[in-house]
């Protein structure tokens, strides 16, 4: 038997992070996912597929994902089936065993200064680096420093 399903789409929301009763971290969000083939209008349809982390992948993806983000998931599919009001719910959903990020996070103007100020002193830190580095080369010339001149060796060859 095998149940193995890829997808390739957009968060729809943020991430949503619980934890069981025993501590288990577990997340939830849904990805958008566009068909393979037009409708007669020409537009793909999309499908909404809810996606489960679990542990470790799950903390990962609520630090890391958010609304609109594009990621791959590999997982399996599972049916969860609920009954209220003598009616049967079907619940599809992926429990995921792999989420790879395949875009980069958007970014607001806090993390674009921090980053600016991170290679504004990564500059000025090599800069500083490579003053040193020919201050040092300049201290060795200078210290022996005795004019010599190869021209004044007779070479044999």
């Amino acid at each position: 038997m095998l149940n193995r399903i890829v997808l390739i789409g957009r968060l729809t929301r943020d991430p949503e992070l619980r934890y069981t009763s025993n501590g288990t971290p577990v997340c939830n969000f849904t990805l958008a996912v566009e068909r393979n083939y037009t409708n007669r209008n020409g537009d793909r349809d999309v499908d909404f597929i809810n996606i489960v982390t679990w542990r470790g992948l799950a903390e990962n993806c609520a630090r890391h994902l958010g609304k609109g983000r594009l990621v791959g998931v590999d997982g399996s599919l599972q049916i969860r089936k609920s009954e209220n009001n003598n009616r049967t719910y079907i619940n599809p959903e992926v429990n995921a065993d792999n989420v790879r990020f395949l875009d980069f996070a958007n970014s607001n103007s806090r993390s674009n200064n921090q980053d600016q100020n991170k290679n504004d002193n990564q500059q000025k830190n090599n800069k500083s680096a490579q003053q040193n580095k020919k201050q040092e080369q300049d201290d060795f010339d200078a210290q022996f420093d005795d004019n010599f001149d190869a021209d004044d060796f007779d070479v044999p060859f």
